[in-house]
C-alpha cells in the first residue's frame, strides 16, 4: 500500500500545495498555508473496475420556467424590521443564511432574539458546537427568550445533525457555530478548510431538501474576513456581516451577498443590556451630542442602499513633532485621506505638510462613497483655519483631482433626510443642483462647482449669522 503523503493547504482560500509556503500564490495571504492529510474518498465503481457508471437520465426532472410555482408564504418574518430589511424581506424557506463577524458583537444574540419570535408559530432547532445547553438557557433568561417551540442540541456532528433535522423537519435550524461542525470520514480537525466546506455543503444540501432556512454562524480573521475557504461564501445564499466596535453600542449588519435581495442595504442596532434593539432613526442618533461652535466639524449624508443617513465627520490638525507628519483615518479611506490634502493644498493654497492630520467619522460608521468628499475637505479647512462651521450645514459632493466637484446621485432623498433633523443649509454640486426640483425644498441650498466656492459659502454663512446675533 502506497504512503499517504501529506499536502498543505490554504486556510483562506483552500489552495493546495505539495509543501509549506510562507505566503499564499492564490490570494496572496502571510503566514495562511497549513499542513493537512489528504481526504479519504472511497472509489465508487459498483464492480465495474475502472469502468464508469451508467449515466443518468434526468429528463422527467426538466421543468418550464412557467411550470414552477410560488406561493405567497415563501418568506419568515424574523420579527425584527431591520433584520428583515437586510434579508429582503424575511428569511427565505431553504435557504443557508451565513452570519459572520468578531467574538462578542452579537451574532449569537441576534439570533436568540429571533427564536423569540419565531417560535410563536415555528418551530426552531438551536446547534450550539461550542456551548453546553445550561449556557444558552443562561442566556436566553437575559434576553427575557421563554419560547417553548425552541429545541436546543448541542452537538458538533454534522451528519448527525442533518440526519436530525431530516426527520423532526424544523421550521428554522441555527447553526453556531459552522467552524465548530465536523464531518467524520475526513481527517482534518474542525474548522479546518475541508472540514467547513464539506459541511457547509451539506447544510446547503439538507436546507433545499426539505426547504428548511439555516443560519451559519461564522467566525472572523484578524483581518475581518470570515474563518475558512472563499468558496464556503460562494455555496450559501445569504452572507452577512456584523460591523462595529464591541467596545461601542452600535452595531451594523450589512449583507455582503443576497441571491433574494439587494445588497445595498443595512441594519442599524444598538446593544442593550436587554441585547439588541433597533435604531429607527440612525441620524438623530449619531448626531446626538455634537458640539456646537467647534472648528473642525461638518456633517454629510451617505446613502446605504435606499436610506440616506447623516454621518459627523471630525477633524483635527495639530502641530507635528515628527519628521513625518501623522495621518490618522477612522471611518474613512485612508488613502482617500491624501488625495484631499493633496488636492487642498495644490488647488486652495493650504498647507498640511507640518501637521499631524486625524479624520474620524463619529458613531462607529464607515463612509465609503465619494459623496463624504466635500465634507471631510471642508471639516479639514475648518480645523486648520479654526473657523467653526453652523451646526446647521450640510455637504455632500464628490472632489476631483482639479478641485472641482461632481454630481453625486441620491440627492432629493439626502437633502428630504437634512430638511427633517433641521438643517437649514446644504452645499452640493452645482451639476447636481440642476436635477432638482428645488422649490420643493424649505432648505436653502448652495451649488459649487469647485472647492473655492465652497469655501467662499461658508465664509458668507458665518457672516450671515453674527449679523443676525443680538447686540
Amino acid at each position: 500500500m502506497a504512503k499517504q503523503r501529506t499536502k498543505f493547504e490554504c486556510t483562506a482560500c483552500g489552495a493546495e500545495y505539495p509543501k509549506w509556503m510562507g505566503r499564499c500564490t492564490s490570494c496572496g495571504a502571510w503566514n495562511t498555508v497549513e499542513e493537512s492529510l489528504p481526504e479519504v474518498r472511497t472509489p465508487v465503481t459498483g464492480g465495474l473496475g475502472n469502468a464508469r457508471r451508467p449515466a443518468a437520465d434526468l429528463s422527467a426532472q426538466i421543468k418550464e420556467l412557467s411550470q414552477i410555482g410560488t406561493n405567497d408564504d415563501i418568506r419568515y418574518d424574523t420579527g425584527i424590521p431591520e433584520l428583515n430589511r437586510v434579508l429582503g424581506g424575511g428569511l427565505v424557506k431553504g435557504s443557508a443564511v451565513l452570519l459572520g463577524g468578531e467574538p462578542g458583537i452579537g451574532k449569537s444574540t441576534l439570533l436568540l432574539q429571533i427564536c423569540q419570535f419565531l417560535g410563536e408559530s415555528h418551530s426552531v432547532l438551536y446547534v450550539s458546537g461550542e456551548e453546553s445547553a445550561r449556557q444558552i438557557k443562561l442566556r436566553a433568561q437575559r434576553l427575557h427568550v421563554d419560547t417553548e417551540s425552541l429545541y436546543i442540541l448541542t452537538v458538533s456532528d454534522a451528519e448527525a445533525v442533518c440526519d436530525t433535522v431530516m426527520e423532526t423537519e424544523p421550521d428554522v435550524v441555527i447553526i453556531d457555530s459552522i467552524q465548530t461542525m465536523h464531518i467524520n470520514g475526513l481527517t482534518s480537525g474542525s474548522g479546518s478548510v475541508p472540514q467547513v466546506r464539506e459541511c457547509t455543503n451539506l447544510f446547503m444540501q439538507t436546507a433545499k431538501a426539505k426547504e428548511i432556512p439555516f443560519f451559519l454562524v461564522g467566525h472572523v480573521t484578524k483581518e475581518g474576513a470570515i474563518a475558512g475557504p472563499k468558496v464556503m461564501e460562494h455555496i450559501v445564499d445569504t452572507v452577512l456581516i456584523f460591523e462595529g466596535d464591541r467596545y461601542q453600542s452600535v452595531r451594523i449588519l450589512r449583507a455582503v451577498k443576497n441571491r433574494f435581495g439587494s445588497t445595498n442595504e443595512i441594519g442599524v442596532f444598538e446593544m442593550t443590556e436587554d441585547g439588541l434593539s433597533e435604531v429607527e432613526n440612525p441620524s438623530a442618533m449619531l448626531l446626538e451630542g455634537r458640539p456646537v461652535g467647534v472648528s473642525g466639524t461638518c456633517v454629510c449624508c451617505m446613502m446605504e442602499g435606499s436610506r440616506p443617513i447623516l454621518a459627523e465627520i471630525q477633524a483635527l490638525c495639530a502641530k507635528s513633532t515628527l519628521s513625518s507628519p501623522r495621518r490618522t483615518a477612522t471611518g474613512f479611506d485612508y488613502n482617500r485621506v491624501y488625495i484631499l490634502l493633496a488636492v487642498l493644498e495644490k488647488r486652495m493654497g493650504l498647507f498640511f505638510g507640518a501637521l499631524d492630520v486625524y479624520l474620524n467619522i463619529v458613531g462607529g460608521f464607515r463612509l465609503d462613497e465619494p459623496a463624504g468628499d466635500l465634507a471631510a475637505a471642508l471639516a479639514l479647512y475648518s480645523a486648520l483655519m479654526d473657523k467653526p462651521i453652523g451646526e446647521t450645514v450640510l455637504a455632500f459632493g464628490e472632489i476631483g483631482l482639479g478641485g472641482e466637484l461632481r454630481g453625486v446621485s441620491n440627492a432629493a432623498q439626502r437633502i428630504a433626510e437634512a430638511e427633517r433633523l433641521g438643517f437649514t443649509l446644504c452645499i452640493l454640486p452645482k451639476q447636481t443642483l440642476r436635477t432638482l426640483q428645488t422649490g420643493r425644498f424649505h432648505i436653502r441650498l448652495e451649488g459649487v462647482s469647485n472647492l473655492r466656492e465652497a469655501f467662499h459659502v461658508l465664509e458668507t454663512h458665518a457672516k450671515r449669522k453674527e449679523h443676525e446675533l443680538p447686540d
